[in-house]
């Protein structure tokens, strides 16, 4: 990693690695376990929509408890939140690997997203506070290392375990791995911040939590209904939707009107024009390479007549152009600003759905093997400059908020992604035009992408220039400052 870490210096180096172990702990065991489900099934003696729900009730885990991480890491520290969700996710592990039955398992496995709720958001908030505006995007681009080969390398090792080791093993394989994680970053991370005398503490915002956090749990409830349904006017969809849209109003409403303390997440951050394009764009690619990654190994299995473990096997150059990628272009957008280079990823990202679009059941398997690595070279291009500008675009205690309302809305652009390809392709007249189809989806995306581009931030200025220069000591993770109110949130792009 250090290789393509640029000029990090060996502490932040240091955190940066045990921080993505920990990150990756959640994004492999989901995957993972989604290949499992017809295994599960059979094990447990039940049906496979009941089943699924243990990959559902993890989902809605997660999702539900980012808001809560949004206001808890500046409450109790972001290194004392990291330990506190790594034992969770790992007790979680652990007790899912013995579950005795569907119903053990769903609720084990919920425990599991709890804990991967409180540790994904903090990735994201431990480095951007660690790196500073000056070298965000060298470190995102290394965390987009993890987020491009995390969802490839799932299915492939949860095929590997199934093959040779009992489903439990997908759960029990997390216990040393994440008590390794928990060591290390006891070690490794920085102690946080005393709160300075006289510094306000602001209560936990309660009626935003029980609005928001269930609000969005519904709405990714309702794509996952519809995903599981193929329509959205089926009332397993629409009931949710309906639920979360009202919810969602009803914080958006309170949020607005919040004038004592500070709402849960500030709306006002959309304000900030350079913010509202990172947090578009990031959820819009979520949504394209979600779609990607779902469409493609349907195709090798329904085209081809490949098993699950080869189509894994053949999706692994989309996730590995991203590896390659990310870290290289995030490095370079710090000196070159963003725009340029996330212009450049979506147009290479739309070309390459573009050859999808006229790729057939008779193509030589090259040719989606090709594109499939110039599209996830398109997306690191738009993805991680992008993620790296948005740490430019904040005060930094913005940046628990700004974090979590881009991983909330990079969830709900895949959640979307998926319910999409799903019924474009179980409405489709066949499998190859229902594959066309995804894939016209994803060139639009990419043009939506192309065209928020220019609301990016522009070229960074050096460090010594910026509104907030680093601190002296800035691989310290900061916590616990301020939270500023309503009316001082500063909305400059």
């Amino acid at each position: 990693m250090s290789s393509i870490s640029g000029r990090l210096d060996p502490p932040l180096l240091r955190m940066v690695t045990v921080v993505l172990l920990g990150g990756l702990l959640g994004i492999l065991n989901s995957t993972m376990s989604a290949v499992a489900t017809d295994t599960l099934a059979t094990a447990l003696d039940t049906s496979l929509s009941t089943v699924g729900w243990a990959s559902t009730g993890f989902l809605l885990a997660v999702t539900a408890t980012i808001p809560f991480t949004t206001w808890a890491v500046d409450r109790f520290g972001g290194k004392q939140l990291w330990l506190t969700g790594l034992l969770l996710f790992v007790a979680g592990s652990l007790a899912a690997g013995l579950a005795w039955n569907v119903g053990s398992l769903i609720t084990f496995r919920t425990l599991q997203g709890v804990g991967a709720g409180l540790l994904d958001p903090l990735v994201l908030i431990l480095l951007a506070r660690a790196a500073g505006p000056h070298r965000a995007g060298r470190v995102m681009g290394l965390m987009g290392l993890v987020l491009s080969l995390g969802p490839v390398l799932g299915p492939i090792a949860g095929g590997v375990v199934l093959a040779n080791l009992s489903w439990r093993w997908m759960f029990l394989l997390s216990v040393p791995v994440g008590a390794i994680a928990y060591l290390l970053a006891r070690r490794v991370l920085p102690q946080d911040v005393p709160a300075e005398p006289g510094q306000t503490r602001f209560r936990l915002d309660v009626l935003g939590l029980a609005l928001l956090a269930p609000g969005l749990a519904a709405v990714v409830l309702a794509l996952s209904q519809t995903a599981e349904h193929a329509a959205f006017t089926a009332w397993q969809a629409l009931t949710p939707l309906a639920l979360g849209v009202v919810l969602l109003v009803g914080y958006t409403v309170h949020a607005l009107r919040a004038r004592r303390s500070p709402p849960l997440i500030n709306l006002r951050l959309f304000a900030n024009g350079g913010f509202t394009a990172s947090v578009t764009i990031m959820g819009l690619g979520g949504m394209a390479s979600f779609a990607a990654l779902f469409a493609l190994p349907l195709y090798y299995q329904q085209a081809h007549g490949h098993g699950a473990l080869a189509a894994g096997l053949l999706l692994a150059p989309f996730g590995l152009a991203g590896a390659i990628a990310m870290p290289l272009a995030g490095r370079l957008s710090d000196r070159v600003g963003a725009r340029g280079l996330a212009a450049s990823g979506a147009i290479v990202a739309g070309t390459s759905g573009l050859v999808f679009t006229q790729i057939t059941a008779n193509s030589p398997k090259g040719w989606p093997v090709l594109a499939a690595f110039t599209i996830g070279i398109g997306a690191a291009l738009f993805s991680a400059p992008t993620m790296g500008s948005l740490y430019r675009t904040l005060p930094a205690s913005m940046v628990a908020q700004g974090s979590s309302v881009l991983y909330m809305l990079n969830q709900l652009g895949a959640a979307l992604g998926i319910a999409l390809v799903t019924l474009i392709i179980q409405t489709a007249s066949d499998p190859i035009a229902g594959f066309h189809n995804v894939f016209w989806l994803v060139v639009a995306v990419t043009l939506v992408i192309l065209a928020a581009v220019p609301l990016l931030p522009g070229r960074p200025q050096p460090p010594a220039a910026t509104a907030h220069p680093p601190r002296p000591d800035d691989t310290v993770v900061i916590v616990g400052r301020d939270r500023e109110t309503p009316g001082d949130l500063d909305t400059r792009t």
